[in-house]
């Protein structure tokens, strides 16, 4: 995928299910003639936090769950929504992907992906996303309620931002603008073969990238690394020279954007896909002492003890796809995130491609596919929801059917995961999301079109 110059923005700078008694407790009036207040009876509740609760019942007041449980008492300030053979599920959390940055490939001045310049550390997704863009309602209307939509570029890309797909504003949208730093971990970029894989001692194979000797190769990647971690040391002697209050002192966006990462508030996404990109992330973490994510891990299958001792979470790309090398098995795509769970690792899944192809729609049919090659059902689930939203450092406001949480929540006839399974209603935060998309209104166009 080609991406345009970006003109993103600069800026400045586990519980159980409480079974509620037939009288809840005192809780705030629904603001009057809100449209974030409900509730729903009779449906099977799929908490993700417990056991499932048949025939159980979801108060949502002002966007915000407040109660869960069976035998709740119906209040007579809110609307009534009839569950009954449905099942309640919470959104689900696509953990990186470009919707809302890119609208269509082959127009540039749509695609606000890419910025000029190896550190762009400044730069946050939020501020370059278009609420009005046609994926958002696409990829909602699937049962995905939040994304990790992030920007691209060399090393440093900029921050990712974990965004609601719903709202007429990126503040409305936003749940956590600043999520993390996207960084491309440098590496040996070689030619041969679908996975790039060169001799230590021998020449490219020619392929993208792959030109030139294994030598002049390696130099090529030290010296990205050199230049990545002076830019590290450049942000802690500005944090020293801040503190310090010195004549010398000069404010720099880029530099103070990188204030939260050294202090390790803010991790770090690292996209690194192949089992020694992935090993030199970690060391290289280590060295830093940053927190990282481990994103389009292809290879973490091979990293699993590396991965689990240093507690880091991973994103996967699509189980869809093809292998990455061109002697592995051909389900090896389908079975990393088994696993993955096997080994005890923190993991959810991701698109990671542009919103243009509409990838991130498909994100529950790609964790089913993971289902059929041995991760169980529930973790699948888990995968792109509960997970997702503990890896991205929001597992108390999303992710679960929990009290506290936003009502971010879906009801279906059936399973997520299945294609035949029709989402009925769909809430983000409490409100009542629009179901029509694009291809729908097309659909109905051309179904009705004069014989």
């Amino acid at each position: 995928m080609k991406f345009g110059i970006a003109i993103l923005i600069p800026t400045a700078l586990a519980v159980g299910v409480t079974a509620l008694a037939a009288t809840p407790p005192a809780t705030p009036a629904a603001t009057p003639g809100a449209d974030d207040s409900f509730f729903i009876k009779g449906a099977t509740v799929h908490t993700l936090a417990g056991a499932d609760i048949e025939n159980g019942s979801v108060l949502v007041r002002n966007g915000k769950i407040i109660g869960v449980g069976k035998n709740l008492a119906v209040p007579k300030d809110v609307k009534v929504i009839d569950g009954k053979g449905l099942q309640v599920y919470p959104g689900m959390i696509d953990s990186g992907t470009e919707v809302g940055l890119i609208e269509i490939n082959s127009v540039r001045e749509t695609a606000d992906t890419t910025e000029i310049g190896k550190f762009n550390p400044q730069l946050v997704a939020a501020t370059a996303v278009n609420p009005s863009s046609e994926h958002i309602e696409v990829t909602r209307v699937n049962g995905v309620t939040t994304v990790a939509t992030m920007p691209q570029g060399q090393l440093i890309a900029g921050q990712v931002s974990l965004m609601h797909m719903n709202g007429w504003t990126t503040d409305e949208m936003g749940v956590k603008p600043r999520a993390g730093m996207h960084l491309n971990m440098p590496s040996i970029r070689t030619g041969g073969g679908r996975g790039g894989f060169v001799s230590d001692s021998g020449d490219g194979g020619g392929g993208v990238g792959g030109a030139g000797s294994f030598t002049a190769l390696k130099a090529a990647f030290d010296k990205e690394m050199a230049e990545l971690n002076e830019y590290f040391e450049s942000a802690r002697r500005y944090k020293q020279l801040k503190a310090a209050k010195t004549p010398e002192f000069k404010p720099d966006l880029k530099l103070e954007a990188m204030q939260a990462v050294i202090d390790g508030v803010e991790p770090i996404l690292v996209t690194a896909r192949k089992e020694r990109e992935i090993r030199d992330a970690i060391t290289w973490a280590d060295k830093q002492k940053v927190k990282i994510i481990l994103c389009d891990a292809v290879e973490a299958y091979k990293v699993t003890k590396e991965i689990k001792a240093h507690n880091i979470g991973v994103i996967l790309g699509p189980a869809l796809s093809l292998p990455l090398n061109e002697d592995d098995a051909y389900d090896r795509a389908f079975t990393t995130a088994a696993d993955l769970q096997k080994a005890g690792i923190l993991f959810s899944m991701a698109s990671l491609t542009g919103g243009a192809n509409l990838a991130s729609r498909n994100l529950p049919y790609q964790a089913a596919q993971a289902v059929a090659f041995g991760l169980p059902h529930d973790e699948a689930i888990k995968a792109v929801t509960v997970n997702a939203a503990k890896i991205w450092g929001v597992g108390d406001q999303i992710g679960t059917v929990e009290e506290g949480k936003w009502a971010d929540l879906l009801l279906t006839d059936g399973d997520p995961l299945e294609a035949k399974t029709q989402i009925k209603q769909l809430f983000i935060k409490g409100k009542t999301v629009d179901m029509d998309t694009r291809q729908k209104r097309l659909y109905e166009q051309y179904l009705n079109r004069p014989q």
